[in-house]
Order: C-alpha cells, then sequence, then structure tokens
C-alpha cells in the first residue's frame, strides 16, 4: 500500500434516527395556514388579501412581449383617468409606479378599465390602511 493512507472503517448505521425529518405535522400545518388565511381576510375586509391591486402590462423582450403579466404599479396618467389621486391610491391598496411610462392606448384603456371595475366593485367604500376615515367614492 502507497502512502499514508487510513483504513476505511466507517460507522454509517449509528444513529441514523436522529437524522430522519418526518412531516406528520404536515395535515395541521395546512389547517392553521388555512385558518390563518381566513382570519386575515375578515381583519383587513373590503380590501383583498392578496395584496394591492396591480396593473396589466406586457413583458419585456422580443420573446416575451406577447405575454401579460401583473405589473410594479399603475401610472400616474392611469390614476387620473380613473379620477384617483396619487396619494390615496396607496392608502387604499391600489399600487403606484411613478416611472412607468403608457406607451400605448389600448394598454392604458385596459388599466383605467380595471381601476374602474375595482371602483365598482368595492361596495363604493374603501378603508385605509393605517387607521383614518374611511374613504368613500363619489359614484
Amino acid at each position: 500500500m502507497k502512502h499514508n493512507n487510513v483504513i476505511p472503517n466507517g460507522h454509517f448505521k449509528k444513529d441514523w434516527q436522529s437524522y430522519v425529518r418526518t412531516w406528520f405535522n404536515q395535515p395541521a400545518r395546512k389547517k392553521r395556514r388555512r385558518l390563518a388565511r381566513q382570519k386575515k381576510a375578515v381583519l383587513v375586509f373590503p380590501r383583498s388579501t392578496s395584496g394591492a391591486l396591480r396593473p396589466v402590462v406586457h413583458s419585456q423582450t422580443l420573446k416575451y412581449n406577447m405575454k401579460v403579466r401583473a405589473g410594479r404599479g399603475f401610472t400616474l396618467e392611469e390614476l387620473k383617468a380613473s379620477g384617483i389621486s396619487k396619494k390615496l391610491a396607496p392608502t387604499i391598496g391600489i399600487a403606484v409606479d411613478h416611472r412607468r411610462k403608457n406607451r400605448c392606448l389600448k394598454s392604458l384603456q385596459a388599466n383605467v378599465q380595471r381601476l374602474n371595475t375595482c371602483k365598482a366593485k368595492s361596495l363604493s367604500v374603501f378603508l385605509p390602511e393605517k387607521g383614518g376615515r374611511p374613504f368613500f367614492w363619489q359614484l
């Protein structure tokens, strides 16, 4: 035998039980998450639990530009066309992105329509996230 190699003598079966990960709490955890989601929905009621309302935008580059996805926020032009002020929008759960530009009329109209349907569905009242009085739409 060349060199000063150690003779392999591995004790591989020692204490393997402590390394086994069990998932017996999975059904209980599923139930706990579902109940937590329901409680949150009750707490934030007129607002949605899925976060702020986001615009529909087209992805970048030639490969993906036919794909439609959720954007970062509505443009100031879209908010103005829908009759919502830019300071009020974040408080009532509407995402705003002041850097985005509307490059075509079709997407502008689609997002304004999205805002208008949100306004119509909201039971004509929005509760601000950080306390304060409720905001009523002038419909």
